[in-house]
């Protein structure tokens, strides 16, 4: 039976690390795209913004990242699509996307784009990296602003157009926006984000250290394929102690088995909605959050967050 459990701590002083694909192992040129030069956008006036430069070469496109120290975005289009077409039109193309897309070097490619691995041609969308893109268009995003981050080099965002999956421009301004992370941390707060209701929660300071707690715990329930808030008194006591916070609180829940990632996400925070004490936690402004969740061999996701108060 799927659930949801809830604790808070009130005393006295009252997160699968998914490994995304090195850039520097896919270097080189991807044989089944043009190589084109680098296009300058053209000057716009002030009320206008900038048209978005896609590029088609995702060697290049990873170059540039890296030397420019942005993320990738990469859109995974199906030419004749017509969920693609009105993806592009509606939501990609909107102006406050493209207003956020600046910051970004974009790359577009077809679902069989391939790259050399160890000298091995590889479809890009069938490298595990990529595996949370089920093999739909879509959106990616590879993270290169920090060399000496974990997450550098690696998937940060996998959003594939599948099912009753969608996302708006509303919902894309959200993924845009989305604070440093692995995969899961930011699927799990990005379905937080987006939830209806608008909670608060993933408002306040993303905190590292509750991104390890978090990531820690969800192995373990992972592990043991049981949700629960095992050895919350001496999580409780280390997260206080760290963050110097009046209360400390902790929210756990688990996805349907066999969900992907984003569905699972959207799953756990619909499971939080049932329960008002976890509500009260997830919905409320918090001074510092964690979030992240991880997948059990039985197929199901256990997702945890953590709140410090003031």
């Amino acid at each position: 039976m799927k659930r949801s459990i809830f604790l808070t701590g009130t005393f006295m002083a009252i997160g699968l690390l998914l490994v995304g694909l090195s850039m520097y192992a896919c270097s080189q040129e991807i044989e089944s795209f043009c190589s084109d030069d680098i296009v300058e956008h053209s000057e716009k006036a002030s009320d206008e913004i900038a048209s978005i430069n896609w590029h088609d070469d995702y060697a290049r496109a990873v170059r540039i990242a890296q030397r420019q120290g942005k993320m990738l975005v990469i859109y995974f289009r199906d030419p004749g699509n017509r969920d693609c077409d009105r993806f592009k039109s509606e939501t990609l193309d909107d102006p406050m996307v493209r207003s956020k897309l600046q910051d970004y070097v974009c790359l577009q490619a077809p679902l069989d784009a391939s790259i050399i691995v160890d000298g091995k041609k590889t479809v890009l969308l069938e490298h595990e990296a990529f595996k949370e893109m089920l093999g739909k268009p879509g959106v990616a995003i590879i993270d290169y602003r920090q060399p000496d981050s974990q997450v550098y080099g690696t998937v940060v965002s996998t959003f594939p157009i599948a099912g009753s999956l969608w996302y708006t421009p509303e919902k894309m301004a959200v993924i845009l926006t989305l604070p440093p992370g692995t995969l899961t941390q930011r699927t799990l707060i990005y379905a937080v984000r987006t939830h209806p209701e608008k909670p608060a929660s993933a408002d306040g300071e993303l905190s590292p250290y509750l991104l390890e707690e978090t990531r820690d715990h969800s192995q373990y329930q992972a592990d043991i394929r049981l949700q629960g808030h095992h050895f919350w008194e001496s999580r409780f006591h280390r997260v206080m102690s760290r963050l110097n916070g009046s209360s400390a609180r902790e929210v756990c829940a688990e996805s349907w088995p066999g969900q992907n990632l984003v569905d699972a996400a959207e799953e756990c925070v619909h499971s939080w909605r049932q329960s008002s004490g976890h509500w009260s936690a997830v919905r409320s402004p918090q001074r510092s959050f964690g979030y992240d969740m991880k997948r059990g061999s039985n197929g199901i996701w256990y997702a945890t967050g953590i709140f410090v108060g003031n």
